[in-house]
């Protein structure tokens, strides 16, 4: 009885834990509808909302100095926009959801201590990095949009989820059976290639964000057609090196496919991960040919860094037996700790 109640917490973790890796990948999607908005900046203080905990829906509500009142920096904030303090309040309250959903991961991970302690380790670390996440996640309202902390605070996000991951799949390695690839030397070199070239990916492409923000506050959003051409350097390489980009995956592809067995499950990812990168250069070229729509923006972020959890993911499988093998061993040597 007891050991049937322990499989099905350890069940219930791995379901919940599958909801908390994609509730995270929503959270980026949130704050990516929150730079497109330019909402980033609607509370100026954290982490209440113009020291409010349901922040205003009309200017009368604040201070008539509040534009003063509030200033980042020793600069004025933008005038009030009921619009853009909710979004930004919103994408709050999900963080915060996010929050208690990565809490609960942690405590259903107890389940594994004994088994495989890992799991709860990787749970209580992702746990701890969702706390600095929501720190920088102040800085960066302190900092008034600095380039520098975006783009870190869009890093740890990856970071966490990958953790997460990591944790999940570990959790459900001992009830599988598949062999890691023949040319596992081989992929493993490609692995760490397209994981490095697709952060960096995204790196270059919160840079470009930051220039479509600098373009829209001088040219105005009725000139979305002409700010392509404003974009500079950085855009135009960011384009071609996902081209790049693109071609190193389907060699990885075709490796995996060429070194694993049909049941292999990095092949299923390997054709999920070749839908993405698809899916996100297609959104690109509609974005560099009609004028970026607003729409597009976080989507695109969004498939990004869906892409480089992908790729984890089947990091993780192909080296099946060598990062995640050794659960039997952990049980194992628990068993002979009991016996002794």
């Amino acid at each position: 009885m007891k050991s049937n109640d322990t499989t099905n917490k350890g069940i219930f973790y791995r379901r919940f834990g599958v909801v908390t890796v994609f509730a995270v990948f929503f959270l980026i999607l949130v704050g990516g509808i929150v730079r497109t908005t330019g909402s980033g900046m609607g509370c100026p203080d954290w982490p209440l909302c113009f020291d409010q905990y349901i922040p205003p829906t009309d200017v009368s509500q604040l201070p008539a100095d509040y534009k003063t009142r509030y200033a980042i920096q020793g600069k004025e904030i933008a005038d009030f926009s009921a619009f853009k303090t909710w979004v930004e309040y919103i994408n709050r309250l999900v963080g915060v959801l996010i929050g208690l959903f990565v809490f609960f991961t942690l405590v259903f991970s107890f389940s594994y201590f004994k088994k495989d302690p890992i799991v709860t380790y990787f749970s209580f670390l992702a746990f701890v990095l969702v706390g600095v996440e929501g720190w920088l996640g102040s800085k960066v309202v302190a900092t008034d949009l600095n380039p520098f902390m975006i783009t870190l605070h869009m890093l740890l996000a990856l970071v966490i989820v990958g953790i997460l991951i990591y944790a999940v799949a570990r959790s459900k390695k001992q009830e599988l059976s598949y062999k890691d690839p023949e040319n596992i030397k081989l992929v493993n070199k490609w692995i760490l290639i397209i994981l490095s070239m697709s952060v960096v990916q995204i790196v270059m492409g919160t840079q470009v964000r930051e220039h479509i923000d600098e373009v829209a506050l001088s040219m105005g959003d009725n000139q979305r057609d002409l700010w392509i051409d404003q974009l500079g350097f950085t855009f135009y390489f960011h384009r071609s090196f996902s081209i790049i980009v693109g071609i190193l995956n389907i060699i990885f592809i075709k490796n995996v496919f060429k070194g694993t067995e049909a049941k292999h499950p990095a092949r299923f990812w390997s054709i999920v991960l070749f839908g993405l990168l698809t899916t996100v250069v297609l959104s690109g070229a509609i974005m560099g040919h009609f004028g970026i729509p607003a729409f597009l923006q976080p989507i695109h972020l969004l498939l990004g860094s869906l892409i480089v959890g992908v790729q984890f993911y089947i990091a993780l499988l192909v080296n099946h037996s060598r990062v995640l093998g050794n659960v039997k061993k952990v049980e194992e040597t628990h068993s002979k700790n009991e016996l002794a």
